[in-house]
């Protein structure tokens, strides 16, 4: 589990097929990341942009990860190239503090960078995306959203059009500034409303709990 908080901005040194026979459908990405290759060893999970990936290989400046067809074709990881910037997160401690909102890492779908500007007479900026339509019933003004990895909490909602207000110091920590209008962003929307909406529609199990027997037990 993530939080959408992040830890240090990684650049892509590497992105492509892997190279061998046995590996012909795998693609790997190589990333430059010396603080989080302190804390990360072989097999551990690191969020990439938003997405979970598993570190198969890690070095003193960074680590290596293989990208499956299906994680390609479904993040914005496609649009990635050499020198690329990426934000990092390494999971949360169990004994830690849940500083931004539950991030599994696992991609709901692509968004588009719609603008990314400074707010008129202050030091903030607004961020707006457009989110995939089958994702726009999940997001609520005020709610939470994790864009490109990033734990946002929702300004503004019109539609499929999603403002959320970017306060400096992340602005600088992230790789927000490399992006332009027009990019595809990662979007994970929050699961606590896609378990509601599981609940509400009647999918979820069963329950015992009638009107007729909350009156029996006396309620």
């Amino acid at each position: 589990m993530f939080t959408g908080l992040i830890e240090e901005v990684g650049r892509v040194v590497r992105v492509g097929r892997a190279s061998g026979k046995r590996s012909r459908a795998t693609w790997q990405l190589e990333v430059a990341a010396s603080r989080s290759a302190r804390e990360l060893k072989k097999g551990d999970s690191v969020a990439v942009s938003g997405v979970c990936l598993t570190a198969v290989a890690v070095t003193r400046e960074g680590f290596r990860a293989d990208l499956a067809e299906e994680t390609v074709r479904r993040t914005s990881l496609s649009r990635l190239h050499k020198g690329a910037l990426v934000n990092l997160e390494l999971p949360t401690k169990a004994d830690g503090r849940l500083g931004g909102h539950v991030v599994q890492g696992h991609v709901d779908g692509v968004g588009q960078l719609l603008d990314l500007r400074k707010a008129m007479g202050g030091e903030d900026y607004w961020l707006r995306v457009e989110v995939p339509a089958e994702l726009a019933r999940y997001v609520v003004f005020k709610g939470s959203i994790a864009i490109e990895g990033i734990s946002f909490t929702v300004a503004r909602v019109q539609g499929r059009e999603v403002t959320c207000a970017v306060i400096p110091h992340t602005f600088q920590a992230t790789n927000l500034p490399s992006l332009k209008p027009g990019e595809a962003v990662n979007i994970e929307v929050d699961i606590l409303a896609k378990y509601a909406e599981r609940m509400l529609v009647g999918e979820a199990a069963p329950s015992n709990i009638t009107l007729e027997r909350l009156i029996r037990e006396g309620f």
